[in-house]
Parts: structure tokens; C-alpha cells; sequence
């Protein structure tokens, strides 16, 4: 009774409580199909040192991103994080805190998150940003219900520039909240969207990705105007937050909201997360921001401190006027961002962005030299989109046991679209040398 303390009875009675005849009816929403019907096949037991070599030998079946010329992006890229981030990040007082509970005890905490908001709302052109989120698929969601708050509206128009991940948690989101969702069909690289002539009376805000899930530019100004036309807002989205180094913020071009993905800066691939989520507006709509927002004020002698100025959790506030369920911010991440992008400064941030578009146009132009091989993208930053001449998921597989890692093919994203079948979304970071990119031009043309 010590690890299972609870009798029949209890389980009786919180089945009843919530209406539910048997603990199988907890999982009614859970398809047959993904339902085991028995116990998994694991041995009974065995020492340490056997479970090590076990689980050794199964991991050395993997290829790291590390150990081979590897050109996968949408949405997650490889970069180098100097190894002063690392070394930093694991002091012990950086290490060990959590979340400032008690804010004004945690003077260090604070002032990293109000720099990181700083350097957040510099890149992206707008006023304020908070202090971080879980990653940048959760960052949109919360941003367009955001928008709702603001406009007293439930609809909202996502482009198809944006990446399927972001789009499946508004969605989910959106069906619990009872909102409506109008997802235009996949922007592929060399087709147009009218997004525009999908912006309604009744829309509350239009999300567009710039640069799109398949590497395209984006310019926002257009349709920016044309939501602000009609009440609505305007929600960029970010993946790849390296590329502000190089192109217009989006605050610059209309954008209402900003959110994004910040993993590019201090933070490693990680077998996808923690991330850390980014989230700007306009100090007009700060009220209505999800998270938490740190401030710099004086203190009674008059000397420079920090504060929570704005929580507006469940946690801190009723539900019914919280503005986010999110319970705390991906602080050891945005921290790791902070600190790289510190020791960056901008102009290595900038230098950094051009090193990644000039490395990418370097693939773009090996590739396009391959026979049957067609580059979609006319501009983009360091990720486009190639067609193959058949199935992209079988090309890559191809190239994996010649040691390259060549994309992501879009099909693993947009399954049972036979349009995108043979499409692969191929990056190319400062990580990249000429070597790596020779080897997968010599390595595609074998495959072909």
C-alpha cells in the first residue's frame, strides 16, 4: 500500500465524481489502433552494467547531427553554441532557480529576463516582449488567443507558409476554446496565396510565417494593411530567429504580434526541447499578453532594481482573468539565448546571419546542378525547399546510409498530399562547410 495507496472505493468514488463507469473510460478518446493490448516485451530485470551496454547498443543505430553533413531545418537548425553559454548556464545559481516566486529576492533572475526581453524586442521591432514561453508553436497558439481577447472575435486565418507543428496546436487549441480556424492549404515554395481576400469582418487575426515553412521570404506590409483594414491583427511567426540578423523585423512591417522560436541562439537541437518560446507586441495590447513581463525600476535609495510587473497567470490571478494557463517560462533556456546572444553582439549577429545565407546559397547552387534536381525557392534566407525527381522520404533514406542527413522531406509533416511527396526542405547553417555540401551534392547524384 505504500506506492499504491488507493483502495477500490476511492477509485469508485472519483470515477463518480467525474461520471466516468471504469478507468477504461478515461481513455474513450484514445483510437483501438494506438491502444496496446498487452504488456510491453522487457526483460524482468537486469544489473547496470547490462542495462548500459544494451541501451549503448541501441543508441549507436542513431546518426547524430554531429558526426555527419547534416541539412535538416523546419523549425529546429543545428548552429554552434560557444561553450562559454554552457559553462555559464551551469552555475549553480543560474542552475538550481526556478521561477521567481518571490521576485524581488531574485534580483539576478530578473535582470537576465528584462535583458532578454530587451534583445527580444530589438530583433523583432516591437515594444515589448515577454519573458519567455515553452517553445514557438505554444507562443502562436497563445498569440491568437490573444487576438481573440483584443478583438472580441473568433476567427482566425492562417496562411499556408505556416509550419504544420504551429498550425496543429492552434488548431487543438482553438477546437477546446470553441474558436474557428481557416488554414489555407501549404504555400509551396513558386505558388501565390491570396491570404488577403480571406480577411473577413469577423476575423481576429491573420498568422503568416516569415520565412514560411518552406524557406520563402516574406513580406508582411500588405497584409498587415489589409487586417488593419479590418480590425484584425496581425500575428508573424518566426522559426528561424537567426534570420532577423539579415532581413526586416516584422515590427517594422505591420506586425501586431511577434512570436517565435528562439532555439537557433544558445540552445542545441536537444532531441527537440526544452525550446524557448518568444512573444512581442505593441505596448498598446501589453494587458493582454500571456506570461510574465520584468521591469527595471529604483529601489528606496534610489538604486537600479528589477521587479515582476506583470503576471497575469492562473497562478497569480483568477482564472476566469488570466490571460495564459502557461506556469512558468523556459528560463534556463532564455537565459542560454541571452548569454549567446550577448557574447554575439550585433554586429556578429548580423555576420552570423550572413554566413548562414551565404551557405545556403552555396547548396541552393550545388543542388540546382544535379540532373532532375529543381530549387523552388527564388528567395530565402538559409532553408529552402528542392524537388526530387520521386519520393523525398526514400531519397534521404538513400543519403542517411551515405552518411548525409539531407532534409526534411515535407511529406513526414503534410502526410497523404501526393503534391508534396517529392518536396525536401533543405537548411544550411554556419555549421556547414564546403566539404559538407560537396559531399551531399556527390552523395545526391548517386542516389538519382
Amino acid at each position: 500500500m505504500r506506492y499504491l495507496p488507493l483502495t477500490d472505493n476511492d477509485r469508485r468514488d472519483m470515477l463518480g465524481v467525474i461520471g466516468a463507469k471504469s478507468i477504461d473510460d478515461l481513455f474513450c478518446d484514445v483510437p483501438d489502433r494506438a491502444k496496446r493490448s498487452g504488456l510491453v516485451d522487457l526483460p524482468k530485470r537486469k544489473g547496470e552494467l547490462d542495462v548500459e551496454r544494451a541501451l549503448s547498443k541501441m543508441a549507436a543505430k542513431n546518426v547524430s547531427a554531429g558526426s555527419v553533413p547534416f541539412f535538416v531545418g523546419a523549425g529546429a537548425y543545428r548552429h554552434h553554441v560557444p561553450s562559454t553559454v554552457d559553462h555559464l548556464i551551469q552555475r549553480s545559481e543560474f542552475l538550481t532557480s526556478y521561477t521567481p516566486y518571490q521576485p524581488e529576492i531574485t534580483q539576478g533572475t530578473l535582470q537576465y529576463l528584462f535583458e532578454f526581453q530587451t534583445q527580444v524586442a530589438m530583433l523583432t521591432g516591437m515594444d515589448v516582449a515577454n519573458a519567455s514561453m515553452y517553445d514557438g508553436s505554444t507562443a502562436c497558439g497563445e498569440a491568437v488567443l490573444m487576438a481573440h481577447r483584443v478583438t472580441k472575435r473568433k476567427k482566425a486565418v492562417l496562411s499556408g507558409t505556416l509550419h504544420p507543428h504551429y498550425r496543429a496546436v492552434v488548431e487543438n487549441i482553438s477546437e477546446v476554446g470553441g474558436y474557428t480556424v481557416e488554414a489555407m492549404p501549404p504555400a509551396v515554395s513558386g505558388t501565390t496565396e491570396d491570404i488577403i481576400a480571406r480577411i473577413a469582418d469577423d476575423t481576429s487575426c491573420v498568422v503568416v510565417q516569415g520565412p514560411s515553412f518552406f524557406g520563402d521570404l516574406i513580406d508582411l506590409r500588405a497584409i498587415a494593411d489589409a487586417a488593419h483594414a479590418k480590425g484584425a491583427l496581425l500575428i508573424a511567426v518566426i522559426t528561424e530567429i537567426v534570420a532577423l540578423g539579415l532581413t526586416t523585423p516584422p515590427g517594422e512591417m505591420g506586425a501586431d504580434i511577434v512570436v517565435g522560436e528562439g532555439q537557433s541562439i544558445g540552445n542545441g537541437l536537444n532531441f527537440g526541447g526544452p525550446y524557448v518560446g518568444l512573444f512581442a507586441t505593441k505596448t498598446k495590447y501589453v494587458r493582454q499578453m500571456p506570461g510574465r513581463l520584468c521591469g527595471e525600476t529604483a529601489d528606496a535609495v534610489g538604486d537600479r532594481g528589477f521587479v515582476l510587473t506583470l503576471s497575469t497567470r492562473e497562478q497569480h490571478i483568477r482564472r476566469e482573468k488570466a490571460t495564459s494557463n502557461i506556469c512558468t517560462n523556459s528560463g534556463l533556456c532564455c537565459l542560454a539565448f541571452t548569454i549567446h546572444l550577448s557574447l554575439l553582439g550585433e554586429d556578429g549577429f548580423k555576420r552570423l546571419a550572413r554566413i548562414n545565407h551565404a551557405n545556403a546559397v552555396k547548396l541552393a547552387d550545388g543542388l540546382q546542378s544535379v540532373k532532375d534536381v529543381e530549387v523552388l525557392s527564388s528567395s530565402f534566407f538559409n532553408e529552402f525547399t528542392i524537388r526530387l525527381p520521386r519520393s523525398a522520404a526514400g531519397i534521404v533514406d538513400a543519403l542517411a546510409e551515405r552518411n548525409v542527413i539531407g532534409g526534411l522531406p515535407v511529406s513526414r509533416l503534410i502526410p497523404d498530399d501526393a503534391s508534396v511527396e517529392n518536396l525536401l526542405i533543405v537548411a544550411s547553417t554556419e555549421i556547414n562547410t564546403d566539404d559538407d555540401r560537396a559531399a551531399y551534392v556527390s552523395a545526391l547524384k548517386e542516389v538519382l
